[in-house]
């Protein structure tokens, strides 16, 4: 596994919206992302917290993406440009969940690259979707991806 691989921001493919997205290459980038996480999840040392620090950057990530946008002041290059890359397809998954209702903090985990932070995240259709974020330097995020 590339240690230097990033991840963009998806929802996991057992959600009834993502029969929407079609097509080969947009199936191997969900393996990559969820590969990535779950070694991410391997190297982690649990380091629980009763508050998280990046919620309001992790709404903003998903609700611009939702609209279309990927929020270059909070999105390190690599997740960036997975993120434009893909925009399409996020955009359309994202906005078909609704809007966020809620974002509630579950742990955070240090990993090698930086910690990484845990929200379960409803969205206004009653979906709950755990979401990653962190790897942030310089302002900046590395790491963005849902699960299930």
């Amino acid at each position: 596994m590339n240690r230097d691989a990033k991840y963009a921001c998806l929802p996991p493919t057992d959600h009834p919206w993502f029969s929407k997205l079609k097509g080969e290459t947009m199936r191997l980038k969900l393996f990559a992302i969820a590969a990535a996480a779950a070694s991410l999840t391997a190297f982690s040392a649990s380091a629980q917290e009763s508050d998280g620090q990046y919620s309001a950057d992790l709404q903003r990530m998903i609700t611009e993406t939702a609209a279309g946008t990927c929020p270059s002041e909070i999105m390190a290059e690599q997740l960036l440009t997975a993120c434009q890359q893909q925009i399409a397809q996020m955009s359309a998954g994202l906005a078909s969940l609704g809007a966020v209702q809620s974002i509630t903090f579950t742990k955070a985990d240090d990993t090698p690259e930086g910690r990484v932070e845990t929200y379960a995240v409803v969205f206004a259709n009653g979906v709950t979707l755990n979401w990653g974020i962190g790897h942030k330097k310089d302002g900046k995020y590395a790491a963005a991806y849902a699960t299930s």
